[in-house]
């Protein structure tokens, strides 16, 4: 595998691209928008057809088809990275551990070895494939085709439930929310401190989410459904992976935190029709509710990037959504995630994360300084109009144009919800600016609306579309 990597960096690109704009921080930014684009025109006419499918044990199963350039050495390294980081983005926005390609084997025997135990990739074969989808990842190549499975996955069509009494809640890092909701309208709400990850009694976790629901029902003359929002991996109930409980052992997680929500609704909730989702699908939920529009992306840069999406039908998709590990810059030495040990992907963009990593650039010296805090001083420099902070901003806002317009080859989105510590004050009107000024010049054929929450959305948006989630037939 080092043999291949090396081969690969050394080899010359036969892809050229040139930028509108520049980051002015960030000036080796490559948008992997423009250099996908310039990658298929050249396989247009001269390439050769390939396919894949994305699949899932329970059946799911995405598909993907397109033009790569021949199977010649001159252009092997460029057609193994356009695959590469192809596959890396829709093993974030998809979800699935099967990876299945018809029409391209000499990028499969590549890719078999990067996701293989001790490829590059070995942090996404086991987080994507061994924690959240059960098994590790695999790459096979398959005759043709016809061969591949057949794409499957529903929408769920969660959500917009208003009526009766419901409650809402939302688990984060620093605090857990949960509002009391009657017929849309929310009659209590509580904020509560708490400090999830590194607590290693389940019980921790399952007793403060239970106090907060008793809390809000004691506001309600009953309690028709309840549900939820968290960080991390929610699919069907099941929490797959979370931060939240991190400190939990492998043993506990199995036993008590994988089920949390179905025990708090069996054990406590008497059976009370109980729904968690991710919380960026609430979140792209509560905006879609108050734009009373659909096809909307919400992007919230915070501590790191958190995605959701509501398709054009106003449903949630049985995706991942996780664009943090999603590339966006396709330059070969761009910055590293030090925790998936890949380079240029969403978070190192898009949060906290993106403003400590310009801020030297830029000629701030914090040291040691928490990113929250770093972020602090930045927005307090950009309110005494510190040119230092507004070039950090702009930055971050020229890498989300193009990243925006790369989101949107894989999403149909008409509207963008801007949201995110990140975003707050005049930075965030930076950023919009500098996107839109990408997207107007490079791509004036996408009609994307940026949309930052109004103030009824920011203070109970979340916890009115979490309750909506469960559907009640006798209400």
């Amino acid at each position: 595998m080092q043999m291949v990597c090396y081969f690969l960096r050394a080899a010359m690109s036969h892809i050229s691209i040139s930028p509108l704009f520049s980051p002015i921080l960030d000036p080796g930014f490559v948008p992997a928008v423009l250099w996908n684009r310039a990658y298929e025109a050249k396989a247009a006419n001269a390439g050769r057809s390939v396919s894949l499918a994305l699949s899932r044990e329970d059946g799911t199963c995405f598909r993907w088809s397109g033009r790569l350039l021949p199977a010649e050495s001159t252009y092997t390294a460029d057609t193994i990275k356009y695959v590469d980081r192809l596959i890396k983005f829709l093993l974030w926005h998809k979800g699935g551990n099967r990876i299945a390609i018809a029409g391209a084997d000499e990028v499969v025997t590549v890719l078999a070895e990067t996701y293989g135990l001790d490829g590059a990739r070995k942090f996404d074969r086991e987080f994507i494939g061994t924690k959240i989808f059960g098994s590790p990842i695999s790459v096979t190549a398959v005759a043709s085709a016809e061969m591949l499975p057949a794409e499957q996955g529903e929408s769920m069509p969660l959500g917009r439930n208003l009526q009766g009494c419901r409650i809402g809640f939302d688990l984060g890092g620093s605090d857990r929310k949960c509002a009391a909701v009657i017929d849309g309208e929310v009659v209590f709400s509580e904020e509560i401190v708490w400090d999830p990850y590194f607590q290693n009694d389940p019980q921790y976790h399952i007793e403060g989410i239970h106090d907060s629901l008793l809390r809000a029902a004691a506001h309600l003359p009953r309690v028709d459904a309840i549900g939820g929002s968290s960080a991390g991996v929610i699919m069907n109930n099941q929490v797959r992976a979370s931060s939240l409980f991190r400190g939990v052992s492998a043993v506990d997680y199995e036993t008590h935190v994988r089920h949390i929500f179905s025990t708090l609704r069996d054990e406590r909730w008497k059976g009370v029709p109980f729904e968690v989702v991710n919380d960026g699908e609430v979140t792209a939920l509560a905006g879609s509710m108050g734009l009373q529009a659909n096809s909307v992306l919400g992007v919230a840069m915070g501590t790191s990037e958190a995605v959701g999406y509501v398709d054009a039908e106003g449903h949630i998709k049985p995706w991942l959504n996780e664009l943090a590990f999603a590339p966006v810059d396709y330059r070969d030495n761009g910055p590293l995630d030090e925790w998936s040990g890949d380079r240029g992907c969403g978070a190192l963009y898009f949060s906290q994360q993106a403003v400590a990593r310009l801020a030297p650039a830029a000629g701030f010296d914090f040291g040691k300084m928490p990113f929250p805090e770093q972020l602090v001083e930045v927005q307090k420099a950009m309110k005494q109009g510190d040119e230092r902070a507004e070039k950090i901003y702009q930055s971050i806002g020229v890498c989300f144009g193009y990243s925006i317009a790369h989101y949107a080859d894989f999403y149909h989105i008409e509207n963008l919800l801007i949201l995110g510590r990140v975003t707050s004050g005049e930075g965030g009107e930076i950023i919009i600016r500098e996107a839109e000024k990408v997207l107007a010049a490079e791509f004036p054929q996408l009609k994307i609306k940026l949309v930052v929450p109004d103030e009824k959305t920011k203070r109970h948006g979340q916890a009115v579309a979490a309750a909506s989630l469960p559907f009640v037939g006798h209400l």
